[in-house]
């Protein structure tokens, strides 16, 4: 007797985001995983000084694709929000292409070029990777930890890298473009307080979800 077979189920929305988004994260992660992995290597063989020859267009080019990611909240795709979204890869996109880019040879020979991108890989490479873990339905609870505590020592690094990026370039310029660096600046006071404080309501809000998950599995046993 041949075998019942079971109708297809139609692909739904969701079916097809949720297949997007994971494609998305994991190319992401590997993009990112490529940038620490180069900065790695080159900085104890060649110094910091050739990283961003063996490695500055390829982060450029990396960090532009996140583009996509204003779009992904804009249109629902991720509950992330839009205004913390759009403020986080705009500021990156201001470094790597007017910043660095524009500026070269004042930004990309001193460590904090390196330790910037050092700083921006191992948080990308840990973030995509848990978005497709968690698409996946199954977060190991070190990829978790990771996630939400990693940024309280990588962040003030990637701020502080940046900040110097800024400052070293608004000083090769002329006026106006030197006061429009400092006034850069400055905004990255409140941004990057929006930034840091958002991640630590997000840390609260998971931690405490893990915690009350523990504390159910405990109640039933």
């Amino acid at each position: 007797m041949a075998q019942e077979q079971r109708p297809i189920r139609p692909l739904t929305r969701n079916d097809v985001v949720k297949e997007y988004l994971s494609a998305y994260n994991s190319v992401c992660a590997l993009l990112w995983l490529s940038i620490f992995g180069r900065v790695v290597l080159l900085v104890p063989i060649t110094g910091f000084e050739s990283v961003y020859a063996g490695a500055g267009d390829f982060a450029k080019w990396t960090q532009t694709v996140a583009m996509l990611e204003i779009l992904h909240s804009a249109f629902g795709l991720v509950r992330s929000p839009l205004p913390t979204t759009f403020l986080q890869v705009a500021s990156r996109l201001l470094l790597v292409w007017a910043v660095v880019d524009r500026f070269p040879s004042v930004t990309t020979s001193t460590p904090f070029y390196s330790s910037m991108l050092l700083a921006w890989s191992a948080t990308e490479v840990v973030r995509y990777s848990y978005f497709v873990l968690n698409l996946r339905g199954s977060v190991p609870s070190f990829m978790t930890w990771l996630r939400y505590n990693m940024f309280y020592v990588l962040y003030p690094i990637g701020i502080t890298s940046e900040a110097v990026l800024v400052w070293k370039a608004s000083e090769a310029t002329g006026e106006p473009w030197k006061w429009v660096g400092w006034v850069v600046l400055g905004l990255y006071i409140p941004g990057s307080y929006v930034l840091y404080t958002y991640m630590i309501a997000q840390r609260r809000k998971v931690m405490n979800a893990k915690q009350a998950e523990r504390r159910d599995r405990a109640g039933t046993q």
